[in-house]
Formats: C-alpha cells, sequence, structure tokens
C-alpha cells in the first residue's frame, strides 16, 4: 500500500500519556533551577503548553504560574511567530529561574520568540522535532520531523473501521 492514512505518520498522545511524560519532565527539572535547585515561577507557553505546565508546576510545588501566548499556526500551517499575551514582566524580569514550558517544539520559530522576551529562561517541552531542538534546554521525547502530533485537546473518540470487513 503506497497512500498513508492521516494517522499512519501522527503521534496520538492520550491524557494518560500527556500526564506520564510531563512527570518524567518534571523529575529531568527537579533540583536543576538556579536557587539552590528551585524555580521561581512557571511560564506556560498557550495553548499546549498549558496543560504540561500545570502538571509540572504541581510536581516541583511552583505556585507562580504565568503564560507567554505567541501565535505561529493558522490551524496546520505555519506562519510569521508572534507575541500577542506577555507575562508579566515584574516576576518574569531577563527569565532568571523562570521555567518555560510548551508541549512540543517544531521548528523552534515559537521559542526564539519566548528566548528574545526571556533570554535567561529555561526552555523545557515535552516533545521535540530535529529542527527545534537546539532551542530547547530539556525535552522528554524526540519526534520524527514529518510527523504531525494529535494532541488529547484536538481529538474526539470517533469510530475507525477496518482495512477489511466490517
Amino acid at each position: 500500500m503506497s497512500d498513508r492514512l492521516p494517522h499512519e505518520k501522527g503521534f496520538h498522545v492520550s491524557w494518560d500519556q500527556l500526564h506520564r511524560d510531563s512527570r518524567t519532565l518534571a523529575l529531568r527539572l527537579d533540583g536543576k533551577g538556579p536557587d539552590d535547585g528551585a524555580w521561581r515561577a512557571v511560564v506556560a507557553i498557550t495553548r499546549g503548553g498549558m496543560a504540561p505546565a500545570m502538571i509540572v508546576a504541581r510536581e516541583l510545588d511552583i505556585r507562580v504560574v504565568d503564560t507567554i501566548s505567541v501565535k505561529s499556526y493558522d490551524n496546520q500551517s505555519q506562519s510569521e511567530a508572534k507575541v500577542i499575551k506577555s507575562p508579566d514582566p515584574e516576576i518574569i524580569g531577563d527569565g532568571t529561574g523562570i521555567l518555560v514550558i510548551d508541549d512540543l517544539v517544531d521548528t523552534g520559530r515559537t521559542l526564539d520568540v519566548v528566548r528574545a522576551a526571556m533570554p535567561k529562561a529555561h526552555i523545557a517541552t515535552v516533545y521535540g522535532k530535529p529542527l527545534g531542538l537546539s532551542r530547547v534546554d530539556t525535552y522528554v521525547g524526540r519526534v520524527d520531523q514529518d510527523s504531525w502530533i494529535y494532541f488529547p485537546w484536538d481529538m474526539a473518540l470517533l469510530y475507525v473501521p477496518p482495512y477489511r470487513g466490517g
């Protein structure tokens, strides 16, 4: 069979898997902050970074959580990345002691914008594609560049007919 079905090159992530991988990310970050191993705050990159950031903040007992919103996708096509909501500058400063969390780094353009805003922040993602991994300080899983990740908040449970019969 030469034609692939859309889900065959996709990487499907369940809520359980995202939770496990986000906890693994927290474990890798535990004790790595600049303040005797602690982090001052977590900044989630909206929207995909919000669930992992919540899990990491819980696991590492980080009470200050904020967001940065960077728009770089229109549906499944990338566009120029731009900040549309910034975190509190009094808390964030230059990013020292700040842990920035996202679900995925793809090309790295979103993280370039975030790094420019918080040059000393520690950037962590749950998953990473090869083109963007140089922009990430910590990540959990690597995914092929040409794979599309289907996150649980993007999915609904639907019947899929079998290849034969059905």
